[in-house]
């Protein structure tokens, strides 16, 4: 193991790892269902998203039609995302599904207040909005892209820190995800020393073998040799 805390593992992978290796190495060990939808991009390419998983439960909940329900959560404006929202962590990532990608869950003021806690990113399975703004501060935000549409009269969170499904990925509470411009993926928990002990020796050894292919070595005797391509 190369690392000793989560502050460590997760300065390796900004600086060493990538999701295309971290996902190679989740293939060959069965675990093939680990990359969120391709939709889920950065809002800029060069962001980059390394931490715990704060999973945050979201439900279309259309209460414009005059109908307030039962639920007392469902009649705040937000639901609980005031309060997940300020649950963060320091190197947590906020991380929202279960409602329709149909309106924006994330935006500026909700960036300022996740960097004041030193939270990692915000990963969300649909949209966010204030763009211009979560740009300037540059707080790493991965979703469908820009969309004003606000989520308080369509959707609600409903639960936090509690495992959610997106897209038939699990996210659990504490699993890593990483994302970059290729996507974003989650390495369980119970997987992780092995995963990034792995991903590291990979991605050392792809290095090695771009230099021989510089050198002149051909693809064919490079992956003969060392097993990587």
């Amino acid at each position: 193991m190369n690392w000793n805390t989560d502050a460590e593992l997760f300065e390796i992978i900004r600086s060493e790892l990538y999701t295309a290796v971290i996902g190679d190495i989740m293939d060959k060990l069965g675990l093939l269902h680990q990359f969120l939808p391709a939709q889920i991009q950065p809002l800029a390419q060069n962001m980059r998203v390394a931490g715990r998983a704060m999973p945050v439960l979201e439900a279309d909940v259309p209460l414009s039609t005059g109908h307030p329900g039962n639920n007392p959560i469902l009649k705040k404006s937000f639901g609980l995302m005031l309060e997940a929202l300020d649950d963060l962590k320091k190197d947590e990532v906020y991380i929202c599904g279960g409602g329709s990608p149909n309106y924006a869950l994330w935006g500026e003021l909700m960036s300022t207040r996740a960097m004041q806690l030193g939270a990692a990113g915000a990963v969300l399975d649909g949209y966010s909005r204030d763009t211009s703004g979560i740009l300037e501060l540059g707080f790493p935000t991965f979703s469908y892209g820009s969309y004003a549409k606000d989520q308080a009269p369509r959707g609600k969170v409903i639960d936090y820190r509690v495992p959610i499904e997106i897209r038939g990925v699990m996210v659990n509470p504490g699993d890593i995800v990483v994302g970059d411009m290729d996507g974003v993926c989650i390495v369980p928990q119970d997987w992780e020393v092995e995963i990034f002990s792995l991903a590291i020796e990979k991605a050392r050894g792809e290095k090695l073998v771009q230099v021989k292919i510089r050198e002149g070595m051909s693809a064919t005797e490079a992956f003969e040799k060392y097993g990587i391509m």
